[in-house]
């Protein structure tokens, strides 16, 4: 992507927070001051009471997205916007994230990089889901994971899984998680999963609460693609701990890593080990 070709940026905020009414406006001045024209889309708009456009035009009329407020709100713009394959940033309003590593005090400085050509474009992988629902096939993209989790409280789950059609494990607990890269420090972590390197094309299983002490987590080549069912018990589809779907029993969902890739801008010195040890505190 040339430099020069950037002259819109979409913004898209943080739900149910209208105080970064201020800080939008902020951010606004910033890129009108480098003569990039600012739109917002319609519901954050509404949010702060400023015009906005619906998404998906925002989408075809944004040479990039920007989004403020922290990783969940980078996590589900990158979802939505998938298909359009506009490049994106995060700018955090809280603390540091994993993915949206700038502040808004940073923001003026990375702009004008940003202009100069002085960033860099790193492309990671996404999964893509497909499944049958009210017969009709419906295709879901997930940034950080997909789990499939019992349905009912009270009751374990099996989850039979294919590796490429062939029969791999039947996992027997509360789920399984399927990560990839970027989203294998977060829930996948906290279930003793592995930390991948967020632009390898890998991606992991780690099964939840497992019955059996033998299931371990897999790392698997992202040329591979998975069939999940739950032959005994419905089940829980829930995508990037956002949206939730039901599995009837004995559904299959297939999953693989989408040929596309998501594009995250990033500042030339960002370094993601420096981030790791920030957040998860490694060498205190």
């Amino acid at each position: 992507m040339k430099t020069n070709t950037i002259k819109k940026v979409g913004v898209v905020l943080r739900p149910s927070t209208p105080e970064l009414k201020e800080s939008y406006f902020k951010l606004e001045k910033i890129f009108n001051k480098h003569n990039i024209e600012v739109i917002i889309d319609s519901i954050s708009g509404g949010m702060i009471g400023v015009m906005g456009m619906e998404f998906e035009y925002l989408c075809e009329n944004s040479d990039i997205l920007v989004t403020l407020g922290g990783d969940g709100t980078l996590i589900s713009t990158v979802r939505r916007s998938f298909r359009h394959d506009v490049p994106i940033f995060g700018i955090y309003a809280g603390s540091l994230g994993f993915l949206a590593d700038i502040n808004l005090n940073e923001l003026e400085e990375f702009v004008a990089n940003l202009v100069a050509g002085n960033y860099r474009v790193d492309e990671r992988s996404i999964l893509e889901a497909q499944f049958i629902q009210n017969n009709k096939e419906v295709v879901l993209y997930a940034f950080n994971d997909i789990v499939i989790t019992r349905a009912s409280v009270s009751n374990m789950i099996h989850v039979e899984t294919l590796v490429d059609s062939k029969a791999f494990n039947t996992y027997y607990g509360d789920g399984v998680i399927v990560a990839t890269p970027t989203g294998s420090t977060a829930y996948n972590l906290s279930a003793g999963g592995p930390v991948l390197f967020p632009l390898t094309n890998v991606f992991a299983l780690t099964p939840i609460c497992p019955h059996s002490l033998t299931q371990r987590p897999v790392v698997l080549p992202g040329k591979f693609s998975i069939e999940m069912k739950t032959p005994k018990d419905k089940a829980l589809l829930i995508i990037d701990g956002q949206d939730k779907h039901e599995l009837e029993i004995g559904q299959s969902i297939h999953i693989k890593l989408a040929k596309k890739r998501v594009k995250l801008i990033h500042r030339d010195e960002f370094n993601y080990f420096d981030v790791l040890k920030e957040k998860l505190h490694w060498g205190d």
